[in-house]
């Protein structure tokens, strides 16, 4: 048996990243950056006025009561001006005519005279204006050729925002990895809609991958159930294989009773075992495995939140690393109980988290904490995290929490303050 962190390594030396595709920006939010994104022009592409009112030419600055003649008017999207050093009427987003390096909001101004069609043409400032107020300037967002987005990131519509304002019509993203899950028991109904016979049970550990994985922009190539035999799980890896995905889940037979084929169907398949029992709690008998010429195989057991776990703290790692995305960051808040975690196994907990009243997260051990359990999952909000040589842990003491599901923030789901 090893300790998480090192399975983890070990898991994670193999993860071989996927090839890189083109896709329009319209189509790629949830996608990975495969490299990093270099802008074609300035962010902004002219330097314009941050708010209606009159530019000038301020030489440094103008002093208030200062006038000035007005030469026209100028809007967003007009074509560049000279200005031959006289004020402009400028509008929200209009590029400042040549030559004129500030704005004076209008309220901040005294409109002295006017030409026939109202337009202003004689204005006197109000208070000291000095060069580069109320200017937004060329490349102040972004510099053209500057990195404005770096690869490993993981494209939102923040992302697509700014793509679509650099005119960056399409980007190279990391291909979706590619997911077979394969259900071993005989237990397991898979069709939802038949009546249980005796002592059937409804598959959840097949669709609650099948979610997960797509709630992180995975592609589920196959979801099957097969009985407890190694030939049908034998079959069912070499159709995984066949399909060319780039990691297998399974579920069950990965313990050491009469029938846990798995760890010898895997290696009779030609598979190499990276590790088999870790150091964790719960799902203590997770396997992993790789082909040399296909996927690798996280063979978890059989136990709802013995798969959740698997999923959370070894899959999505795994995954992230296929599409080049570094570590996600870890998250703290403090504990709400004391806690007492068997020293040499890593926990985790199924919380709920609040605040208190100095704004802090807190977290509390959601009750009836039996592995079995799928109800306290589905009320929890994070998984809190306790390392191996924790202690014990007083209350008030900073621990790790994550979330449920990768990038699915804010913690807190369910509107609870503390003692709620």
């Amino acid at each position: 048996m090893i300790g998480y962190l090192q399975a983890l390594q070990e898991l994670l030396v193999h993860a071989r990243r996927t090839d890189a595709e083109r896709v329009a920006i319209g189509l790629v939010s949830g996608r990975v950056l495969a490299e990093d994104v270099h802008s074609p022009i300035a962010l902004p592409s002219f330097d314009h006025a941050a708010m209606d009112g009159f530019a000038l030419a301020t030489n440094g600055r103008l002093d208030g009561g200062s006038e000035h003649e007005v030469a026209g008017s100028q809007a967003a999207g007009d074509a560049p001006r000279a200005s031959a050093g006289l004020a402009w009427e400028i509008m929200t987003g209009a590029r400042l005519p040549d030559g004129l390096d500030a704005v004076v909001p209008v309220e901040r101004t005294e409109l002295l005279a006017s030409r026939n069609d109202g337009a202003p043409s004689r204005i006197r400032l109000l208070d000291t204006l000095e060069a580069g107020a109320n200017v937004r300037y060329a490349g102040s967002d972004v510099r053209q050729d500057d990195v404005a987005l770096v690869a490993g990131t993981c494209v939102g519509p923040a992302q697509v925002m700014l793509l679509a304002s650099l005119g960056v019509y399409e980007v190279s993203v990391a291909r979706s990895p590619r997911v077979a899950i394969i259900c071993t028991g005989k237990e397991l109904q898979a069709d939802p809609t038949r009546p249980l016979a005796d002592s059937e049970i409804y598959n959840s550990n097949g669709p609650y991958l099948s979610a997960a994985l797509a709630g992180i922009g995975v592609r589920v190539v196959s979801c099957e159930t097969v009985d407890d035999t190694a030939v049908t799980y034998a079959d069912a890896v070499e159709r995984a294989r066949r399909a060319g995905v780039d990691l297998i889940i399974s579920t069950g037979a990965v313990s050491m009773g009469r029938y846990d084929f798995v760890p010898d169907t895997l290696r009779d398949l030609g598979s190499e075992l990276l590790f088999h029992k870790v150091a964790i709690r719960p799902g203590k008998p997770l396997l992993a495995a790789r082909f040399h010429d296909g996927p690798v195989v996280l063979a978890l057991p059989g136990t709802p939140m013995a798969v959740a776990v698997g999923f959370r703290f070894f899959a999505v790692p795994l995954l992230r690393a296929l599409q080049g995305q570094a570590a996600e960051p870890e998250f703290r808040a403090v504990l709400a109980d004391d806690q007492h975690p068997k020293p040499g196994l890593r926990h985790f907990l199924r919380a709920s988290l609040s605040q208190d009243a100095n704004g802090r997260w807190v977290t509390k051990v959601m009750s009836q904490p039996q592995p079995f359990r799928i109800r306290p999952f589905a009320e929890a909000d994070a998984w809190l995290v306790l390392v191996e040589d924790a202690g014990a842990l007083p209350a008030g003491t900073s621990v790790a929490v994550a979330s449920l599901q990768p990038g699915v923030w804010p913690w807190v789901t369910h509107s609870r303050s503390q003692g709620a």
